[in-house]
């Protein structure tokens, strides 16, 4: 599996989501109360992000 989505309890007892690809985690969200929270953030990136754009600040 190239890429994914992970959806998992921190210490703290919230969900979170991490994405991964080719094994490296590539970004975490912040904690939801509820699954269906970390779900909504999932559907939120893959709606969003591909039009997103990318701000250098560098």
């Amino acid at each position: 599996m190239a890429h994914h989505f992970e959806i998992y309890r921190d210490k703290a007892g919230e969900y979170r989501v991490r994405f991964s690809y080719n094994s490296e985690v590539m970004f975490s969200t912040e904690g939801y109360s509820s699954k269906a929270g970390a779900q909504n953030a999932i559907h939120s990136i893959k709606k969003n992000g591909p039009a997103a754009k990318v701000v250098d600040n560098s």
